[in-house]
């Protein structure tokens, strides 16, 4: 069994605050990370042993006063979602399949039950800073797997209350691959291309 994980997401921080408070006095968890995410939301997440956590995220929600956009409990997360949540990136596949969200909390779900149930590596998850709230996730592999991949998260947080995008490329062109793993975000892209140019950008 991997560790297990929980993600509570608030629209108030100080009603965020609060639920991180009582998330950690009620039980014994391993890890506690909060804090801020755009557009002035707030991020708990608790990781440690399945009863701790479950009995964290109980707290947590009975304190959140109907603050509470999202929460995502994982008793057997997977390790490529955690890596990827702290910023690891892979590459890999000729196809691509996309998961957009509007909250962090439904697209680590989809990222979970994606690389879970389907032969995908995880080329990148990025979650709310610098997107306005939102969520993504990145697969990678043959058309088939991705395809999986990509129905299984969708599948996997369907009745949400928050539109979900998703989009599958067959065959991801290798200049589009390339700005995807130097930097998914476009001014970065901009200083790269002007600092190469002979011209000076000019």
């Amino acid at each position: 069994m991997n560790p297990s994980i929980a993600i509570l997401e608030f629209d108030s921080i100080a009603h965020g605050i609060a639920a991180g408070d009582a998330m950690a006095k009620r039980s014994p968890l391993e890890v506690l990370l909060a804090g801020t995410i755009h557009p002035g939301r707030y991020l708990v997440l608790a990781g440690g042993g399945t009863a701790e956590v479950e009995e964290a995220v109980d707290a947590g929600s009975a304190v959140a006063a109907g603050a509470l956009l999202g929460c995502t409990f994982l008793p057997d997360v997977h390790p490529d979602v955690v890596a990827a949540m702290g910023g690891a990136r892979q590459g890999g596949g000729d196809a691509l399949g996309v998961i957009e969200t509007r909250t962090v909390t439904s697209v680590v779900q989809a990222a979970d039950a994606g690389i879970k149930n389907a032969d995908v590596v995880i080329r990148e998850l990025r979650l709310a800073d610098e997107l306005g709230g939102k969520g993504y996730v990145l697969f990678g592999g043959t058309v088939t797997a991705v395809e999986a991949a990509v129905e299984y998260g969708v599948e996997r947080i369907a009745g949400s209350d928050h539109p979900v995008t998703q989009v599958i490329i067959p065959q991801l062109h290798a200049e589009m691959d390339d700005n995807l793993r130097a930097d998914a975000r476009f001014l970065p892209r901009i200083a790269g291309a002007r600092k190469h140019d002979p011209t000076g950008g000019s």
